[in-house]
């Protein structure tokens, strides 16, 4: 969604966009071993769901940040934004692992984290793109705290493990 936002509307060229996502990609990948590391000292669920808070305050300022046009503006969207959703890989491992008895964990975390990402994922930057010319970029940001607090909701089902 960023890319086509940051080049359609906010009239960036695409290289210039695409080094600015790489700077964010970055900080995608510092902050997984750093979840990661929090995942340890103080349990999967405590960063996944501080990760969720964290993603549902984004929200909040997803449109004040990307909106600005200014690269500044855009670059700490874009590098929170990233930062973000590295947050959540380090701990998803076991976050979707948890449900599954051990014959079947393998399957059944693979499984949710294919069908996640096709059913959940691939649809939303067209979500996005679509709430964003039709309503308005901060009806993204809403858009994610929406999906934050489905998140913080499912976290309530996923059974406690030893962590």
């Amino acid at each position: 969604f960023s890319l086509s936002y940051g080049t359609g509307t906010l009239g960036y060229s695409r290289e210039e966009f695409l080094i600015l996502q790489m700077v964010g990609v970055l900080a995608f990948g510092l902050f997984i071993p750093v979840a990661a590391v929090l995942a340890d000292r103080f349990g999967m669920r405590k960063v996944m769901v501080g990760v969720s808070i964290g993603i549902a305050l984004f929200g909040l300022i997803l449109a004040p940040l990307l909106g600005s046009g200014n690269v500044v503006g855009v670059l700490g969207f874009l590098c929170i934004g990233f930062a973000l959703m590295g947050m959540t890989y380090g701990p998803l491992g076991t976050a979707l692992a948890a449900p599954f008895p051990t014959a079947v964990r393998y399957t059944g975390a693979s499984l949710t984290f294919n069908l996640g990402g096709i059913f959940g994922a691939s649809f939303a930057p067209y979500i996005a793109t679509w709430l964003a010319s039709t309503y308005g970029l901060h009806t993204v940001g809403y858009y994610m705290i929406i999906a934050a607090v489905i998140t913080l909701l499912a976290f309530g089902f996923i059974r406690q493990t030893a962590e």
